[in-house]
């Protein structure tokens, strides 16, 4: 690396980096600090005294308002409430009393109009100064009235009352002159009311800005004899603030100018000395020996120039310093950088082949290594062989990849390396002859290392190998063997990570070609399975449509039997044949219930969805089973289901639910109990049917078996229980039509089944009613073929 410039400077001006002089850069036109501080202590004098002026103006515009106003009120309510005035001019219309008053009110100089209307909106009296004649002039002429709008009379009129009403408007200027301001005038107005002599007059209060703010003080209705108003102008107040921001704009101009002027003294007293420092640091960067500068005095200034001083002397001690590291730094330089080149060859790649071409070509040319080689260790066999080699001709390189050198301990620099982890720093190769292996020795010799340095590739607490270089005819040094030392952590991290990657590669072989076998072996026996349960199917169906002939057989003849068509028959026969009907009925169910569960389990159960009347196929389920309920002398009630929407579900189905929940509960209910059916609709858009009974009821431990297949709930009436499949086929039923079912139940208080069906929205109601018909027609053929069967 070369002295840039700034290093240059620094050099003292014998040495020969010094011949040839900087110049001193062309000064630029910036401003100086003396004219910066002048200008911010203007600025500061500026702002300051901007504020605190429009601060008092405002508060002077805001004091000479509220007087003005003050005054209209006052003049206001002194005439309005003045009796002479009441009765002497109003009553009485005495045109030279009103003249009197009205000029005593123009007389004032803010005044600008005087009004006296009546109630039926005749002017009684009135007189005008008239318009100004030009904005820049106070001179009104009376050939230009101004006069206030008659809303404000109507307003007065409106809503009487003791305190003036004060309305503000603007007279617009009509001359294009930037500075003119539209002139406000605030008119007061307020009735003169008729009372009798002598009674007490009301106070002047003050006054409201708007229509709204008199309502508290209304009085009481009496008679108004008319309505006063009177103007007052601000253009008088305008004029008077004008003169007073001109005052103060001469002495705000009067501070700055002498607040700048004393800034320019004071700082004058500051950059004098600075500039000298200026010029002597400007001898410093072009590398003179410039005097040292005696300092003009003992405030900060001084202490800034002995200062300086000592640094002048301190720069030019450090100068040669710097030239001497120059070297060092730029040799530390290329090594890291050939470090950062290492590891990001290393990041880039997991291949272990070009990652250690890359490696051992960035030493050679970098570091300046003539030849480079990596020896890595194999584990199974325990011997070292060179994994790549670079700097060397091509029948070195042949040779020195055929070499397999066994590793032992016995003393020598493999041991040193491979076995104990020492680096290793030759500085003549003939000297350690006798502990290199007689291979690697000839190799050496004939390659032409003198010396040579290797360190260890160590990997969590492993040695995977070694790292050697050489200088050719040079000797390797200590800050060779620290540098490799340095890179041996990254190659060794990075053969690891290749080692680590290979395995894994192979593993993940391995492991797909097994996934693959046991995809295949799950596959055949998936199919298997399929195929059992395919024939269990078969099986239950075939087996169920044949237990049905005989049993339909056996029932014919029972019954028959039991009607005396086969002879007379006696009281114990008869009770044989109604146990053998009753047992041959809870055979069908089962039969039955064995068909729907093998249709579930087979996917086979599909819905055929239309509007149905939930109550309507409650009450037909119930009517088909209140002869068996009659048997043990109970009773079925179905509750009214008044405005119950249609449900959208298959009526098939949903009566196979029903007829068994209610079958159920004739089952496990004693004589004499009751079955009560009710309906209700969910805010969700669900119709919740209940089927409570009086029975056993069941523990609530074994509430969750329920629903399962074939569980065995323990129960008051074992005789009851079939096939335990009712209930599963039941959810199952209730959940192919998208609603749930749960049970509330307690030993000795009954039990009560809920299940939820969605509502027929309007669009399937009216989809379906072209098919309802149809439905129905179907379902009454269906069941006429059924009676006759």
């Amino acid at each position: 690396m070369k002295p840039t410039d700034s290093d240059r400077r620094l050099q003292p001006s014998n040495q020969p980096g010094n011949s040839l002089p900087l110049r001193p850069s062309r000064a630029r036109h910036v401003l100086g600090l003396r004219p910066k501080f002048v200008l911010l202590f203007s600025l500061i004098l500026i702002v300051v005294c901007s504020t605190l002026s429009g601060y008092y103006v405002e508060a002077r515009r805001e004091a000479m308002t509220d007087n003005l106003r003050q005054l209209g009120t006052i003049l206001l309510t002194s005439v309005a409430n003045n009796e002479h005035f009441q009765y002497a001019g109003i009553v009485a219309e005495d045109r030279a009393t009103l003249q009197q008053f009205i000029d005593g009110l123009v007389a004032v100089q803010d005044v600008v109009y005087v009004v006296i209307t009546r109630p039926d909106g005749t002017v009684l009296a009135q007189h005008t100064k008239g318009s100004r004649q030009s904005p820049s002039e106070l001179v009104r002429s009376p050939n230009h009235p101004l006069y206030p709008e008659s809303q404000i009379i109507k307003r007065v009129f409106r809503s009487p009352n003791t305190i003036p009403l004060a309305t503000e408007f603007s007279l617009p200027t009509k001359i294009g002159s930037v500075l003119a301001l539209d002139e406000l005038v605030y008119d007061f107005a307020m009735p003169i009311l008729r009372r009798p002599q002598g009674s007490p007059s009301s106070p002047a209060l003050s006054f409201p800005l708007d229509e709204g703010s008199a309502d508290s003080s209304s009085i009481q209705p009496v008679l108004i004899s008319a309505v006063l108003q009177i103007g007052l102008t601000d253009a008088y107040l305008k004029q008077e603030l004008a003169v007073m921001i001109r005052d103060i704009l001469i002495f705000t101009a009067v501070i700055i100018v002498v607040g700048a002027l004393i800034t320019h003294l004071l700082t004058l007293r500051i950059t004098r000395p600075l500039r000298s420092l200026a010029t002597v640091a400007q001898q410093v960067a072009e590398g003179r020996s410039p005097p040292l500068m005696a300092p003009s005095s003992r405030d900060e200034v001084g202490q800034l120039t002995n200062m300086f001083n000592l640094m002048t002397t301190s720069l030019q001690e450090r100068a040669a310093a710097i030239s001497g590291n120059m070297a060092t730094i730029e040799h530390q330089v290329s090594q890291l950088t050939t470090l950062h080149q290492v590891s990001a060859a290393i990041a880039r790649t997991l291949d272990l082949k070009q990652i250690l071409r890359i490696v051992l070509q960035l030493l050679i040319t970098n570091l300046g290594f003539t030849r480079m080689f990596v020896t890595l260790r194999h584990r199974e066999r325990d011997t070292a062989y060179v994994a790549h080699i670079a700097g060397v001709a091509p029948d070195i390189e042949e040779a020195a990849r055929r070499l397999d050198v066994p590793i032992r301990n016995d003393g020598g620099l493999l041991a040193d390396l491979l076995i104990h982890g020492k680096p290793l720093l030759v500085l003549h190769l003939e000297a350690v002859a006798d502990r290199m292996n007689p291979p690697m020795l000839e190799l050496a010799r004939r390659t032409g290392v003198t010396s040579f340095v290797a360190v260890p590739l160590q990997s969590h607490n492993q040695v995977l190998g070694y790292l050697a270089g050489d200088r050719g005819s040079q000797p390797c040094t200590a800050e060779d063997l620290h540098l490799l030392m340095t890179i041996a952590g990254h190659v060794a991290a990075a053969i690891d990570n290749a080692n680590a990657y290979t395995h894994l590669e192979e593993l993940t072989l391995h492991l797909e070609q097994r996934i693959l076998e046991r995809t295949q072996e799950l596959t055949v026996a998936n199919d298997r399975l399929q195929e059992h349960d395919r024939q269990r199917s078969l099986f239950l169906s075939v087996a169920s449509h044949e237990l049905r002939t005989p049993m339909t057989v056996i029932r014919s003849f029972a019954d028959n039997m039991r009607d005396g068509i086969a002879g007379p028959v006696s009281e114990q026969q008869l009770t044989y044949l109604t146990r053998i009907g009753h047992n041959l009925s809870r055979l069908t169910r089962i039969i039955n219930q064995l068909l729907d569960w093998s249709q579930l389990n087979s996917n086979r159960e599909l819905l055929r969805l239309a509007p149905v009347s939930v109550d309507r196929v409650a009450l037909m389920v119930a009517d088909s089973l209140r002869a068996v309920a009659a048997e043990k002398s109970m009773t079925i009630e179905i509750a009214p289901a008044n405005g119950l929407p249609a449900a959208q579900g298959d009526s098939d189905k949903l009566e196979q639910v029903l007829w068994n929940l209610i079958g159920n509960a004739i089952k496990f209910t004693p004589p004499g109990g009751r079955i009560t059916v009710d309906f209700q609709t969910t805010p969700e858009g669900f119709i919740q049917t209940s089927v409570a009974d009086t029975g056993c009821g069941i523990d609530p431990n074994h509430l969750e078996q329920l629903f399962r297949e074939f569980s065995k709930v323990p129960s008051a009436n074992p005789a009851a229980q079939g096939a335990q499949l009712g209930l599963f086929i039941t959810k199952s039923l209730v959940t192919l039509h998208r609603g749930t079912i749960w049970v509330e139940s307690r030993p000795g208080a009954g039990t009560r089944f809920y299940f939820t069906v969605p509502v027929c929205s309007q669009v399937d109601r009216l989809t379906a009613e072209g098919a309802k018909d149809k439905v129905q027609g179907s379902e009454l053929s269906g069941t006429n073929s059924e009676l006759k069967t």
